[in-house]
């Protein structure tokens, strides 16, 4: 039975604000391109008839779909049978004691079905492109974003097409082809990706996921800052952290703070903190010349891939998030990464991949650059699973040791660790 509604009223060009209607147009802003991001614009007094925190106490579902009155879904009988979303919010209380902080909670988003972030934004994708009748369903990604849409869409039965640089991990493109996706390694960047795979999707007809293109990412993306929220009780944090790539997820996160203000449901907006990689900063160096017109960066050098994106996508959207909310972006070395997956892995269990753990080391850089106070409440987005990307988790750790099957050379490995 499908689940027919009325709550989107537009979609907003974020650079020249002219509206369009939902059924007019699918992706971008025809006057400006691949930079007239589009957002999507909601009737808050038909959803506030509908979604309250009051009802959601009482819904016993807890994945994204609790959410769908202030998603843009036209009909529920596509979601995908694949639980996303519901993911915890784990309290670093060990951390805390180290760090001198008093609160800091971890949102572990790699316990998602394929260990991303990635399932919130091609769980709708995926949807959006069944309502519309598309055979199949494309993406440009430098891995999560791919080997996530090729889950989803074989739960839901569509074909994928995914356009990922040869370079990406080993582990990321071996779930796209368990999958059943068809793969193509490009020979070149994640940007060259991305125009190629939205020239197919001229040609194929198919359904595009790209970041940046398609409207409707963001908001699934939007709903784990909303899940943050309703775990605190609504009581949002002062900080929130993410690492940035080509922009969604930090502007998603944005836009769900907008949204719960909208419906009332709190009262003041969190910091948001933009976290890249010194090899891969783009938004960085726009966000220190207090600017929304970002340089593309050509060369690119860094070990967290997600988030390797010499011309991100979302930039506008990216950078309100942070300048609406006195945030601000920090970038961190490829060390900092290292040494923050182990703090993070050991300090709480929590195993993220590089780019994830990106995001935790720009928490221990604005902590030790005294912008995160100590009595602040702050939320670290760790947005995937560590074991997609299992080279980039063995740099800098110790290689096991191998011993015989006896006391006597176990009693030579504990002398050589105690010394």
């Amino acid at each position: 039975m499908g689940y027919k509604k009325k709550n989107i009223l537009a979609l907003k060009c974020m650079v020249c604000g002219k509206e369009y209607d939902p059924d007019e147009i699918d992706y971008v802003c025809p006057e400006h391109g691949l930079r007239g991001n589009l957002d999507v614009i909601y009737d808050y007094d038909w959803i506030r008839e509908s979604l309250t925190k009051q009802g959601l106490e009482k819904n016993p579902d807890p994945s994204m779909w609790r959410y769908l009155d202030l998603l843009p879904i036209l009909e529920s009988r596509f979601i995908p049978p694949l639980r996303i979303g519901g993911t915890p919010l784990l309290r670093a209380k060990r951390l805390e004691d180290k760090l001198g902080l008093n609160e800091l909670w971890i949102k572990d988003d790699g316990q998602n079905p394929t260990g991303s972030y990635k399932d919130r934004a091609s769980a709708i994708g995926v949807i959006k492109a069944l309502e519309k009748n598309k055979k199949a369903i494309c993406c440009a990604s430098s891995g999560n974003a791919a080997s996530s849409l090729a889950g989803v869409s074989a739960s839901a039965g569509l074909e994928s097409y995914l356009f990922v640089p040869e370079t990406a991990p080993e582990a990321k493109i071996v779930q796209m082809l368990v999958f059943g996706a068809h793969v193509m390694l490009v020979k070149g960047t994640y940007d060259q990706a991305y125009d190629l795979s939205l020239e197919a999707v001229k040609k194929y007809d198919w359904y595009c996921r790209n970041s940046g293109y398609n409207p409707y990412l963001s908001e699934g993306k939007k709903t784990g800052i909303i899940e943050i929220c309703e775990q605190l009780n609504w009581d949002p944090p002062d900080n929130i952290i993410v690492a940035v790539g080509d922009g969604c997820i930090i502007g998603g996160v944005w836009k769900g703070i907008k949204d719960l203000m909208s419906l009332g449901f709190i009262e003041k907006a969190p910091k948001i903190f933009g976290v890249q990689a010194e090899g891969a900063s783009p938004l960085v160096n726009a966000w220190k010349s207090n600017t929304e017109k970002v340089s593309a960066l050509t060369k690119l050098d860094t070990i967290a891939d997600s988030i390797s994106v010499g011309d991100p996508k979302d930039a506008v959207k990216a950078l309100r998030a942070v300048y609406e909310t006195r945030g601000e972006y920090v970038s961190v070395s490829d060390s900092e990464i290292s040494e923050a997956m182990r703090v993070l892995a050991r300090g709480v269990g929590v195993f993220g991949e590089p780019a994830a753990a990106a995001a935790f080391a720009g928490l221990l850089k604005l902590k030790r650059q005294d912008k995160i106070g100590q009595d602040d409440r702050s939320v670290v987005m760790i947005t995937g699973n560590g074991l997609k990307d299992i080279t980039g988790a063995k740099n800098g750790l110790e290689k096991p040791q191998v011993i015989l099957p006896d006391l006597s050379s176990l009693n030579t490995f504990f002398s050589s660790i105690n010394e």
